[in-house]
């Protein structure tokens, strides 16, 4: 396998703002989700993900997010071995993108 790419809040921030066409999926639970998720994100638990992979591109550049993002990391390698090449981790997860956030 290969590594899973890593992307910091403050560079996925940066990329969204530029407008790049990224698929952002949180892989967090209802209850998690509730307080909050990142803009245009598709919330799919990490526990559906083997049953909903359609509803994930694989043409596209896809960053999972999660709390920390360690069950983020673990969808990539996951997803990596069924051939999906062009995922990519929110390293630090949500804890991070709030820590980022403006104001």
């Amino acid at each position: 396998m290969n590594p899973i790419p890593q992307i910091t809040a403050q560079e996925l921030r940066q990329r969204l703002a530029t407008g790049e066409e990224l698929v952002l999926i949180d892989v967090r639970e209802d209850d998690e989700v509730a307080f909050g998720m990142i803009s245009g994100a598709q919330h799919i638990p990490m526990g559906e993900i083997p049953q909903r992979t359609e509803e994930i591109p694989a043409d596209a550049e896809v960053v999972f997010i999660c709390r920390s993002g360690a069950r983020s990391q673990r969808v990539c390698e996951y997803l990596q071995q069924f051939g999906y090449n062009s995922v990519a981790n929110l390293s630090g997860g949500m804890i991070d993108w709030n820590e980022t956030a403006e104001g």
